[in-house]
């Protein structure tokens, strides 16, 4: 499905947003300014938007993995256009099988992927493996606002308006059918963190943005 939709993805995540998915990851990068990390590990790179933005945090090793050989052939061509082309690795994998050893990254990002796994806490476990002592997961994914007319309003646009562009631009049928769905069926808010602490994770916590449509979650190796 992403391999089918890779060419439309970047227009299509900034059309449906409305620009907002920017915002959401620039707050990742603020976290990031903090630490100064030597190391990164963006899970579920997709077109390397997040990790082109991390890149001038990141003091050494840069590597994006994604399971789409499609999204990852538009994301190298980005590096490759980028000054940071000689510092950043993009590679296939698989997120539940993560073929790095273990403690090598300082920090793992991973923005609008975890909702795709298929075994949740496989993945999760994954990341706390290949974190390093003190190292930190910084997780960005969609979560529902919980009450009133933005609840309302959020999940009428989710469920009949953004599959409707999504098929029209996309030509993929399924592509956008699966998004709210997907997001419907995450584990949000205070479940979420009890899956990273089901992990190992320690010190979980969430900060929500845009009124609750999105959620950053941290935790720590």
């Amino acid at each position: 499905m992403f391999n089918s939709i890779s060419g439309k993805y970047d227009v299509l995540n900034r059309t449906l947003s409305i620009g907002i998915d920017g915002i959401w990851r620039s707050r990742v990068v603020k976290e990031l300014k903090k630490i100064q990390p030597k190391s990164l590990l963006d899970v579920a790179t997709g077109t390397g938007d997040l990790i082109l933005a991390a890149a001038p945090f990141v003091q050494d090793q840069l590597i994006g993995l994604d399971l789409s050989p499609g999204m990852l052939e538009l994301g190298q061509k980005k590096v490759n256009q980028s000054r940071f082309s000689q510092r950043i690795q993009m590679q296939v994998g698989d997120a539940e099988q993560l073929p790095f050893e273990s403690d090598s990254f300082e920090i793992i990002t991973c923005a609008f992927g975890v909702r795709n796994f298929e075994n949740l806490q496989a993945g999760l476990k994954e990341f706390h493996r290949t974190l390093s002592p003190n190292g930190k997961a910084m997780i960005l994914e969609f979560s529902r606002p919980s009450q009133g007319l933005l609840a309302a309003l959020f999940l009428f646009y989710f469920r009949h308006i953004l599959p409707r562009i999504g098929r029209l631009v996309s030509k993929d049928p399924a592509a956008y059918t699966y998004l709210p769905q997907s997001v419907a069926a995450f584990p949000d808010g205070e479940d979420f963190l009890n899956e990273l602490r089901k992990a190992g994770f320690s010190n979980p916590h969430q900060h929500r943005m845009t009124l609750g449509v999105a959620t950053l979650y941290t935790a720590e190796k």
